[in-house]
């Protein structure tokens, strides 16, 4: 059977038709569209037959950035509100599975396998099948879910660790929390690491620095030395640790695109190193593999590969 893939964050809405057969499935290419062009779901989707050039299947699998509960699904980094009552008839679809991005990312993790992954830091082994896999990645936001795989099924368990609160740990890290507290209140992880996150901590380092657009700021870390960017990366890798230490993971998966653009200058970084300093956990921390997911749209593949477990014969 054919379904509709999508996968629904901050900022892009990306759907793709999706063969499934056998429980597995095959990825047709996407289509990507900006979720501030439209007033939400319904109407991305009704341009979708003419941008394929054919009527869609009457199946699909959504992944949203959001926790799946409750009737209205609201997202955190986007204006889009999504009511599940009557959301397939709305669709015309007689089969509709909704689930969170990184649920989706972590079963894309399983399917896309080993040869769609490139060592980042730590152990360069691959990920481990008999231990959880903590998935992580920032973008508009930071998501993070636990990958496990027993007995030939996925299990996936989505989780909020990106709005765990923000622990400084060192003094520049202290000096900044002033500034960060009057822009957020309460700093949250996320706050940090993501693509807005870099700025924010520029902010916090040199309150008169020039302001930048988050394009412009991006591409000026990525092309040489920046301040912002080391901090950004140390960050990074001290919430990626606390992360898989909370999952209670032995391997982790870092996915999305902001990551693989600057991965380059993430393993220059201190990126690993603040991820094992976690004291008498440093030793277990070592042993980590770290390994960066290289497929464009892990996410559509996941939202494909959840439907065709859920529906396998």
């Amino acid at each position: 059977m054919k379904i509709v893939a999508a996968d629904i964050g901050g900022t892009h809405a990306r759907f793709a038709i999706a063969e499934i057969a056998g429980g597995r499935c095959n990825l047709g290419a996407p289509v990507t569209l900006k979720s501030t062009d439209f007033e939400g779901l319904e109407a991305a989707w009704s341009t979708l037959p003419a941008r394929f050039d054919h009527a869609l299947p009457n199946a699909a699998s959504i992944a949203i950035a959001a926790p799946i509960e409750g009737d209205v699904l609201a997202f955190i980094n986007n204006d889009w509100k999504i009511r599940r009552t009557g959301l397939a008839a709305r669709l015309g679809l007689e089969k509709l599975l909704l689930l969170n991005d990184f649920g989706a990312m972590a079963h894309g993790v399983a399917a896309l396998g080993h040869e769609w992954t490139e060592h980042l830091c730590g152990p360069d082994v691959p990920l481990p099948l008999d231990h959880p896999i903590s998935v992580i990645g920032p973008g508009t936001g930071l998501g993070s879910a636990i990958l496990l795989q027993r007995a030939g099924r996925v299990e996936v368990v989505e989780t909020e660790s990106a709005h765990i609160a923000f622990a400084p740990l060192d003094a520049a890290e202290e000096a900044m929390m002033p500034a960060l507290r009057r822009m957020y209140g309460r700093v949250s992880n996320e706050r940090l690491v993501s693509g807005p996150g870099l700025a924010a901590i520029r902010a916090a380092l040199d309150p008169k620095a020039s302001p930048m657009n988050d394009a412009d700021l991006w591409a000026a870390a990525l092309a040489g030395n920046d301040a912002a960017f080391e901090r950004f990366a140390m960050i990074y890798g001290a919430v990626a640790g606390d992360i898989a230490l909370a999952h209670g993971a032995m391997g982790v998966a870092i996915v999305g695109g902001l990551s693989n653009r600057a991965k380059t200058r993430l393993r220059a970084s201190g990126f690993h190193a603040r991820f094992v300093d976690k004291g008498r956990y440093a030793a277990r921390m070592e042993r980590i593999p770290v390994r960066l997911v290289t497929h464009t749209h892990t996410g559509l593949v996941g939202a494909a590969a959840a439907f065709a477990q859920d529906n396998a014969a």
